[in-house]
């Protein structure tokens, strides 16, 4: 829920940790820069809560909460400093990193306290009732410096299942010294959600304490342990973006936010927000520098691909059929693939996607069919060449006619190997464009490289569009045969002109022939985007 001011209602929390316990993931590693950064995503997006690390426990996280205040205006957040209990035999007023945590400015705090009984004997090395006593003394401690509490039981569930009576005098005593919530986490990430469900109804009802949820991700289970902690009463869920975190990662805000909006019907984001979940679930992954997972639930970009032919005959009469929301909810966006499975309701529907509409010409949908199978069964794919595909389609929309800007007499590549060691790759492109015959030469790093720069040389004085054209990513794989090194190569380019990308797929015997074809279909492709004439 939402208040009339448009922040998220305290009724239910979504608790972002992502700056925390996320860039705990193995290959995050976060300046202070990236932190703010984050912090702005995932305020715009409308998480109640955004911890922001352990002040005093680590320079950067000291920084980043000395910048926060100067540098974010959060319209939906709070920032949530994170820390311990006190140390034992101590005093929490006289604590020095209780005292880090007021100084940080941040208006909530978030304590992690033992909730296992071994976990205090062993690692705490000290009494159980001692440790009830740092939990009691540090959250009253932070509430007459006028600070919201949160209190982590770390490793409840495991501690509940060793030793229920004390797990559950921990809630208890957090909560009768004001803690706000009570979180039970899930640290080892080993449970299911009915045990979930279980236990966190009879902590509800045994302690009366407002309850939240940390779930790690370890058995795949941790959205689900989230949700099913909901349905138990849970009022407080703590996530991460994208689910990053540490080994396996931890309940994804994002799956969990769409569920709770979409499934649960809970207003728990600020309106319009969740339109924008995909673009905010990649902006972060930018940030963070690790590629968007393809097939993340909601988000992803085959999150709403549809490849099977039976699924396209349905879809073309009704989206929903195969889909359980309109992806357009989440900001996302139905793609059809087309493969040696479609039929022709998926290429009626992707070329519909693509601005033709085949749906009056049954005979040419069937020839566009044949030909993607046939293409297909030569090695060609085009689920991941949608540039390729629509060059395709466009050459069957004009009857077969071939759109060409340029008509290739012969490319050769040359590499050469001094006796040093490397010594560079050459290629010589010769071609007609426009009525002119053009030889060019180019040297690259590879001979693929060296074929785009003869052919940029070629043609940029004919087409000066083509100088926005920029390669970005080249995939090779040897298709599977039994002719060894002779077996056939499928390459796929990616290409961009500064405002949009697209695929390009070419097979052939070797690896430089099949990047030829991809090439010239990028570069063809390319043109036709700029609107140019052959």
């Amino acid at each position: 829920m939402t208040e009339a001011n448009g922040r998220p209602s305290d009724a239910f929390h979504v608790f972002d940790t992502t700056l925390r316990d996320g860039a705990q993931r193995e290959g995050i590693n976060l300046t202070v820069a990236d932190k703010l950064a984050i912090a702005r995503h995932l305020d715009e997006f409308g998480v109640g809560f955004i911890e922001g690390g352990w002040p005093g426990a680590n320079p950067r996280d000291t920084e980043f909460f000395a910048r926060a205040q100067a540098e974010l205006e959060f319209a939906n957040a709070q920032l949530v400093a994170f820390g311990a209990t006190r140390r034992a035999g101590g005093k929490a007023a006289e604590d020095p990193q209780l005292a880090a945590l007021v100084a940080s400015g941040a208006p909530v705090v978030t304590l992690v306290a033992k909730a296992h009984d071994r976990h205090v004997e062993l690692a705490l090395r000290t009494t159980l009732e001692e440790n009830l006593e740092m939990v009691r003394d540090s959250v009253e401690y932070l509430r007459a410096q006028g600070r919201r509490v949160f209190i982590d039981c770390e490793h409840f569930f495991d501690g509940y299942k060793a030793n229920p009576e004390y797990a559950l005098a921990v809630v208890r005593t957090a909560h009768e010294a004001g803690a706000d919530v009570v979180v039970l986490c899930d640290t080892n990430g080993g449970m299911l959600p009915s045990g979930v469900r279980e236990t966190v109804a009879t902590v509800l009802a045994e302690t009366g304490a407002r309850i939240g949820m940390h779930a790690q991700d370890d058995t795949g289970c941790a959205v689900a342990n989230t949700l099913a902690a909901v349905d138990a009463g849970a009022t407080h869920v703590q996530c991460t973006a994208n689910g990053y975190g540490e080994r396996v990662g931890n309940a994804n805000l994002f799956p969990v936010a769409a569920a709770l909006e979409l499934k649960y019907d809970r207003r728990v984001l600020p309106a319009g927000a969740l339109a924008e979940m995909t673009r905010i679930s990649h902006a972060i992954a930018e940030v963070v520098n690790l590629t968007p997972s393809t097939h993340q639930p909601y988000v992803g970009f085959s999150a709403f691909a549809h490849k099977a032919g039976l699924h396209a005959s349905a879809i073309k009469v009704d989206p929903d059929l195969y889909q359980h929301i309109d992806p357009e909810l989440v900001g996302n966006t139905m793609r059809m693939l087309v493969s040696d499975m479609a039929g022709r309701a998926s290429i009626e529907l992707k070329g519909k996607e693509l601005g033709y509409d085949l749906s009056s010409d049954r005979d040419l949908a069937g020839r566009v069919v044949a030909r993607v199978k046939e293409q297909e069964n030569l090695g060609y794919t085009y689920e991941a060449a949608d540039a390729s595909f629509e060059l395709l389609l466009r050459d069957e929309v004009n009857g077969g006619e071939k759109l060409r800007f340029f008509e290739l007499e012969s490319w050769r590549t040359i590499s050469e190997q001094g006796p040093k060691g490397f010594a560079g790759n050459e290629a010589t492109v010769k071609l007609w464009a426009r009525g002119e015959r053009k030889v060019a030469t180019g040297e690259g790093n590879g001979p693929v490289d060296a074929l785009d720069k003869a052919l940029r040389t070629a043609l940029e004085p004919i087409y000066p569009a083509l100088a926005k054209l920029e390669l970005v990513d080249y995939k090779v794989r040897i298709l599977e045969g039994q002719h060894g090194t002779g077996s056939k190569t499928r390459v796929l380019i990616e290409s961009t002109d500064g405002t949009a990308t697209w695929s390009t797929v070419g097979v052939a015997d070797n690896v430089i022939a099949a990047s030829w074809v991809a090439l010239e279909d990028a570069y063809t492709y390319g043109l036709l985007r700029a609107d140019q004439r052959p």
